[in-house]
């Protein structure tokens, strides 16, 4: 066989663009020649909120009251027991669940918990699901772990998991779904009835094809909801085969910190080899001893967000300013992102058209649903204000 410096599938991945990011780096350049504050940047899920004042103190005790050698040093490969203990007493308090120490593996963020549970439970040949429209890097994660992801397409009109097309898409191959509620890049947070008639067909599913069928809730938002009413049920409570995927990005505003960690539900079948796979798993990809500084950091805030208020603001401004220009606006009860419907058909034709206008917008081709745009609003409520005369004029362009 002939020498391959490179493997082609990697080459390809790493020469295809990400929307998001090629928009970004694009309002970068635009920045430079036009100024940043005449740049009207919506392309990122970047938190814009300050992490808690707290999280700042326990950097500094730590660094002051800790021995640096103890500090930044490595800890268990799964995580410091310390840490996972209280991220366990944490999740117990707050959802009535039995998890321990021992069901929690510390990881390098959300990307890294799907990507080690991905790798712990697929095979060759099987099938990973989730919902239209889905984080794109879903697909690169199952595909990595040679899987297929099927997508089971939108309800375009409540944004709910639509459960008619699973029914009719999920096969013996289907080995895990993905779930992210509150969701992104729509906002909008699954009810519980939703998600109580997604756990029933799974459970009859298992019955019929006799194999487990894990429910992967991936939650850096879960925190990110801002009306009373809105409830996110705690996924292991419903389902027992359920995996949870958080991060600490989102709520503490830390996404740079990388830290997050995976729960294996305790009431999961065959728990204590799932957890064994998953631990073969960070140690085959490399990602074990999650960041030894942020494992203490997050141990010593459990419980605490950063101040969520701006993001509602934002959220208000910015959904009211544009309904009332027109738009059709998917109403979001939680993270921070506005799905828009574009106003002609093709998604990305609208959002070059929205450049002229200074507007950067992420077409929602990849996130598997045509025909909508997704909005970051997880900026500065003063550059949402400065760009609502551009979304009006991009409007009326249209009428």
């Amino acid at each position: 066989m002939a020498y391959q410096p490179y493997q082609a599938s990697m080459l390809a991945l790493g020469q295809a663009p990400s929307i998001i990011r090629e928009t970004f780096e694009y309002g970068n350049r635009r920045a430079k020649e036009i100024g940043r504050e005449n740049v009207f940047d919506f392309s990122l899920g970047n938190p814009s909120v300050p992490a808690p004042d707290s999280v700042h103190d326990t950097m500094r005790r730590l660094m002051d009251e800790t021995d640096s050698v103890m500090l930044h040093g490595y800890t268990s490969a799964v995580g410091a027991e310390p840490v996972r203990t209280a991220v366990a007493e944490d999740i117990n308090k707050r959802f009535g669940t039995g998890i321990s120490a021992s069901d929690i593996y510390m990881t390098c963020g959300a990307a890294a918990s799907l990507t080690v549970t991905l790798h712990a439970i697929l095979c060759p040949g099987d099938t990973c699901m989730t919902f239209a429209p889905f984080f794109p890097e879903y697909r690169v994660f199952v595909e990595a772990a040679n899987a297929k992801l099927t997508v089971v397409p939108a309800d375009l009109e409540s944004f709910q998991m639509n459960l008619t097309a699973l029914e009719a898409l999920i096969t013996p191959e289907t080995k895990a779904i993905i779930v992210n509620t509150p969701n992104n890049p729509t906002g909008v947070v699954f009810t519980e009835e939703n998600l109580r008639k997604f756990c029933d067909i799974l459970r009859r599913k298992e019955a019929e094809y006799g194999h487990p069928i894990y429910l992967i809730a991936d939650e850096p938002y879960r925190e990110l909801v801002y009306d009373d009413s809105t409830v996110v049920p705690y996924l292991p409570n419903l389902y027992d085969d359920t995996f949870v995927c958080y991060s600490y990005s989102k709520s503490l505003s830390l996404p740079g910190e990388r830290i997050g960690y995976i729960v294996v539900s305790p009431k999961m079948a065959q728990n204590r080899e799932v957890y064994a796979a998953v631990c073969g798993a960070g140690r085959a990809l490399g990602f074990v001893c999650a960041p030894s500084m942020a494992q203490r950091v997050i141990a010593d805030n459990l419980g605490k967000t950063a101040d969520l208020s701006v993001y509602r603001r934002n959220r208000d401004l910015l959904y009211n300013a544009l309904t009332e220009y027109g738009y059709r606006c998917i109403y979001p009860d939680g993270a921070f992102y506005l799905w828009v419907q574009a106003l002609e058909p093709d998604a990305n034709a609208f959002c070059l058209k929205a450049r002229d206008y200074e507007l950067l917008l992420v077409p929602s081709d990849s996130f598997g649903c045509e025909g909508f745009v997704r909005i970051a609003y997880c900026v500065t409520t003063e550059m949402i204000e400065r760009s609502l005369p551009a979304f009006k004029k991009l409007a009326e362009s249209y009428q």
